[in-house]
């Protein structure tokens, strides 16, 4: 099985909307079974919140269901996962400081390396810009 977490600053906006679209595309291609999907935030603020009105207002516009709590990240992550997907460099440089010895280094990327169709590196939190379509529609491009 395949483990793949997408981490974010509070785990209630960016990474769950990744998360669900990561995961309503791997059940519409059959794979469910092949995928362990969750995602975490690097700061505890949120911790058990469900996620941000406007990211479940764009996912059910989107027909996405999505039904999971904010949580924090935590360094036994790092062995449960075999891709840890940052939305920012923000997010990424946080990872590696709680990796420490760049152990896990290799498991790390942004979420943005694998788009085809920007050329932005990070995802912007619309916990503060408000575009919560703008951003899903990064996520669906990453």
């Amino acid at each position: 099985m395949i483990g793949v977490i997408f981490v974010c600053l509070g785990n209630i906006c960016r990474s769950p909307m990744a998360e669900a679209v990561f995961a309503d595309l791997v059940e519409k291609a059959g794979l469910t079974s092949h995928f362990r999907i969750d995602s975490a935030g690097t700061a505890g603020y949120h911790i058990g919140e469900t996620p941000h009105p406007g990211t479940r207002r764009v996912l059910q516009q989107h027909n996405i269901a999505y039904q999971g709590q904010a949580r924090q990240f935590d360094r036994h992550d790092f062995d449960r996962f075999d891709y840890i997907i940052a939305l920012d460099d923000g997010n990424l440089a946080d990872l590696e400081w709680l990796d420490g010895a760049g152990t896990y280094r290799h498991k790390m990327h942004r979420l943005l390396d694998f788009a085809r169709h920007t050329s932005q590196r990070n995802v912007p939190d619309p916990y503060y810009t408000g575009d919560f379509e703008g951003v899903y529609q990064m996520v669906r491009d990453g």
